[in-house]
């Protein structure tokens, strides 16, 4: 796929970014704007997560190289996450860390693998969350691949949203408590990880992290069903792609999205605002909208600046947040003063996370993937590349991190 074709993905993940940094900004700044008819945040995280599921499982097929796809994975997300969760911390003497965070080293395990949700812990940063699904999709297309499975995603979406629905009505919290998923995961997420770059064992590492990864999400999550909600979103994005490539239907499109928005209507955890059936299915609508609509728009030239929040995406989704809390935290309660205040304190801050996520982007994000493409060349121990046929899927270049992940 030309670059250029990849514009439109940027440019949504620019409309996702900029979605869940109103969602955070305007409760504390200007909350008589927030919007409650639909639901910003999730709307974004909606549309990272299908564009998560169009590009990443086509990415690691145009590879054919799980080494590699590991390898570009840990260069694009770690450096930035990494870098926030040290300023989250650094922070904590004016802006105390957030409560949900364990004070032991299970924190400590879930953030190396960026599983927390699935382990029920709160992450440094609110925002961390939604990693854990993309992690989560990760690990399972990569034991889907290696088994030659991975052109099944519309079985798999609709399977997914399946298991929404049933653990919205036998599942009201975890089954697996304590500390111990966030140990025993991280183990098995280093050693598996340390399988596949280098070669040996790779094929009994992929199964059993795709397999650790979908016990998690289903008995570990701090809720099961939308855990398993947002894989079927992820693995729709991945059918469309299929469709388009002219290697699967839209059936099963149609129908796990139908799960998928019936998955909450008779949960026994879905007491929130923005899930609702009214608020849920308007904001489903939206993200299916938005993204429909940007890939009809994919050969038209788009807005360069949404183009480029895109890019920067990675960074202004964790970026924004905690700056939120420090800021709210030096200049105390912004939704007492005076509208003509509350306007400026949330342009300058949009202004200046948008400046920071540049400057991230391009001092951290940037050089990092390009070392991360030259390691991906060094040799390895065990075998370089661990191929499955490509079904008449066309290659495409590494994407950008989706969720802003992919």
């Amino acid at each position: 796929m030309p670059a250029s074709r990849l514009a439109w993905l940027d440019a949504l993940r620019g409309l996702g970014a900029v979605a869940v940094l109103l969602e955070h900004l305007l409760p504390w700044f200007m909350p008589a704007l927030r919007p409650y008819w639909f639901n910003l945040g999730m709307y974004g995280v909606l549309v990272f997560f299908l564009v998560s599921g169009y590009i990443i499982p086509v990415s690691l097929e145009g590879r054919g190289d799980v080494r590699a796809f590991w390898i570009s994975r840990v260069f694009r997300l770690y450096p930035i996450y990494l870098l926030v969760a040290a300023a989250v911390l650094l922070m904590a003497f004016w802006v105390p860390v957030r409560e949900q965070v364990p004070r032991d080293l299970s924190a400590v395990s879930a953030h190396v693998t960026m599983l927390l949700d699935v382990v029920h812990l709160g992450g440094l940063a609110d925002t961390m969350w939604t990693l854990s699904y993309e992690m989560v999709f990760y690990l399972l297309v990569t034991a889907l691949f290696v088994r030659g499975l991975h052109h099944r995603s519309g079985t798999f979406a609709v399977g997914f949203g399946a298991v929404a629905v049933v653990a919205g009505l036998v599942l009201s919290a975890p089954l697996l408590k304590g500390p111990w998923p966030a140990y025993v995961s991280g183990a098995l997420f280093l050693v598996g990880m340390v399988c596949l770059i280098s070669g040996r064992f790779r094929t009994a590492a992929a199964y059993v992290l795709g397999g650790m990864s979908v016990v998690l999400l289903i008995f570990g999550s701090f809720v099961p069903w939308l855990g398993a909600a947002i894989l079927a979103v992820m693995f729709i994005g991945t059918a469309v792609r299929r469709w388009e490539q002219g290697t699967g239907g839209l059936w099963p499109v149609a129908v796990a999205t139908v799960l998928v928005a019936l998955a909450p209507v008779w949960s026994g955890q879905a007491g929130w605002w923005w899930v609702q059936p009214g608020v849920w299915f308007t904001t489903m609508a939206l993200a299916g909208a938005t993204f429909a609509g940007a890939m009809a728009l994919r050969r038209r030239r788009l807005p360069g600046f949404l183009v480029r929040l895109g890019l920067i995406s990675y960074s202004l989704y964790l970026l924004h947040h905690p700056l939120l809390r420090l800021v709210n935290s030096l200049v105390g309660d912004v939704r007492t003063m005076q509208p003509v205040v509350q306007v400026s304190l949330s342009a300058g801050f949009v202004v200046a996370v948008i400046g920071l996520s540049q400057l991230t982007y391009r001092y951290v994000e940037l050089p990092m993937q390009r070392l991360g493409r030259r390691v991906a060349h060094w040799p390895s121990a065990g075998d370089s590349a661990l191929s499955a046929p490509s079904a008449g899927v066309s290659p495409v270049k590494s994407s950008s991190f989706s969720l802003p992940t992919g």
